[in-house]
């Protein structure tokens, strides 16, 4: 019977979305199923969309957008009813995250508060990201364009994503750069967000060593630093003194 294996197909799906949010949110340890979908909003509104994409894609007229519209209302996620979204997709508080109406987002992957995957410009087409499996979006990250996120990935609090990710990375920055940390997979939803490695504060440390490695150098031959001239030739630097930008 087709009814039976779509409602069987539907209690899988709430059973792996209610299992998620078991499995990554320390809040729900020991929290039963039926407190978990009665109470975790991330939960309401991946169930909301699950009903909203099927009737959208049945073509169902209006109806889509107004349970997407109402799921928006109660719990503070927007997500598009034409977006495409796997299995075991856990939203963690939730508030402030949209997804756009031509994201794909497979399976396990995890959303904390404020993550936008949005468009850029007035293309149409794929214009919102695919984030592939085993991915985790730290709270406020802003995914732009149609881009692909790599399977197993992290990308870090309040990052900024406008290229492609490759798999098994982690991103920081605005724009994000892709790290790796310490050669182990970045896979999961246990990122150390403290302790993401910065490649830009990286390189001005480097860049900080550097120099103060040359003043020593200097200084051992006898010479001050900072009668250095820029071209290196000993000659004193021209210290002019401008306007004083507080004003006076």
């Amino acid at each position: 019977m087709p009814e039976l294996r779509t409602w069987a197909r539907v209690a899988g799906e709430i059973r792996r979305d209610v299992r998620a949010a078991r499995e990554r949110d320390p809040a729900a340890r020991g929290v039963g199923a039926a407190e978990i979908l009665a109470i975790w909003p991330g939960v309401h509104a991946v169930l909301a969309h699950r009903v909203a994409h099927a009737l959208f894609e049945a073509g169902v007229p209006l109806l889509p957008r107004l349970i997407a519209g109402l799921a928006r209302l109660l719990t503070g996620i927007e997500i598009h009813p034409a977006a495409r979204i796997g299995e075991g997709l856990f939203i963690d508080h939730g508030m402030g995250v949209v997804i756009g109406e031509t994201a794909e987002i497979g399976d396990d992957v995890t959303l904390y508060q404020g993550v936008t995957l949005g468009g850029t410009g007035f293309a149409t087409g794929k214009r919102h990201p695919t984030v592939q499996d085993n991915v985790t979006i730290g709270s406020g990250a802003k995914l732009l364009g149609p881009i692909t996120i790599g399977h197993g990935s992290k990308i870090g609090a309040n990052t900024v994503v406008i290229h492609d990710v490759p798999p098994l990375s982690t991103v920081v920055g605005n724009p994000g750069h892709p790290v790796r940390i310490d050669g182990r997979r970045p896979e999961g939803p246990d990122a150390d967000w403290v302790h993401l490695p910065d490649p830009v504060a990286d390189a001005i440390k480097a860049l900080a060593n550097r120099i103060g490695a040359l003043e020593a150098a200097l200084a051992e031959r006898g010479v001050d630093p900072a009668s250095v001239g820029a071209d290196g030739d000993g000659a004193p630097l021209d210290r002019q003194r401008g306007p004083n930008p507080a004003g006076g």
